[in-house]
């Protein structure tokens, strides 16, 4: 069934990709990516997969096939089903960086798989590129840079700290749902979020949490936990206590 078919299950069992999984990350120096990650199956069905304002490149191998998946921003959390025997590689995108033969638009809440080239490489535009792996990611980015596979749009990082001079308002908006399919306010709501899941994980307390993340009062928290992490306040502080 499509990830995107499907709505996030109330069972409290599930469980959000950073405490199922084990990921190793690390940070490229780098403006176009902001960092990598790998991990693999874990034993269990399915997983909630929160909403991300970022864009990525996701490689899995499985079963001695590989492919690869460019996947765009997520405005929900979802539930995912778990490959077993697989491993992943991703590449997190810095915001305004993305692939311009894919439209970002057309990816939010939706992926695509690249056509394999064969058992060692796929294809992207007209280029037949060598599947990559953890430790030559940025290798692999400089080359997709080079090709024009990917591309960066500076005024949307600059917008986000409020550093652009002589755009328009509307200049400004359509050159950032261009590069990352989304609305600054989209991506502002999914962030808030996010802020609000660490700060729950942390053991911060959900009244302190609604007001250092600046929702309005704890029902405003609750609605956008349950649209963008898949769980209320209280599942997650239920689920921290069970650690």
């Amino acid at each position: 069934m499509s990830k995107h078919s499907r709505d996030v299950e109330s069972d409290q069992i599930l469980q959000r990709a950073s405490r199922l999984f084990l990921l190793e990350e690390t940070l490229l120096d780098s403006p176009f990516v902001e960092k990598i990650w790998r991990t693999r199956s874990e034993p269990a069905d399915s997983f909630i997969s929160i909403a991300a304002s970022h864009s990525e490149i996701v490689v899995t191998r499985q079963e001695g096939r590989t492919s690869v998946t460019v996947r765009g921003p997520e405005t929900r959390a979802t539930t995912l089903p778990i490959p077993q025997n697989a491993e992943f590689f991703g590449i997190q995108l810095r915001i305004g960086t993305f692939v311009p033969t894919l439209a970002p638009e057309q990816l939010v809440d939706s992926s695509v798989t690249l056509p394999e080239a064969s058992r060692r490489s796929f294809r992207l535009n007209l280029s037949e590129l060598e599947f990559p792996d953890y430790d030559n990611a940025d290798l692999f980015v400089e080359k997709l840079v080079r090709e024009g596979l990917l591309v960066r749009d500076p005024i949307v990082e600059s917008a986000l700290h409020g550093q652009v001079r002589g755009l328009s308002s509307r200049s400004l908006q359509r050159r950032f749902l261009r590069a990352t399919g989304l609305t600054q306010a989209a991506f502002w709501q999914i962030e808030r979020a996010h802020q609000a899941v660490e700060l729950l994980d942390q053991g911060v307390p959900i009244l302190d949490t609604v007001q250092r993340s600046g929702f309005a009062d704890q029902a405003h928290l609750t609605r956008s936990l349950r649209r963008f992490a898949g769980q209320t306040p209280g599942q997650i502080v239920r689920q921290r206590g069970s650690r």
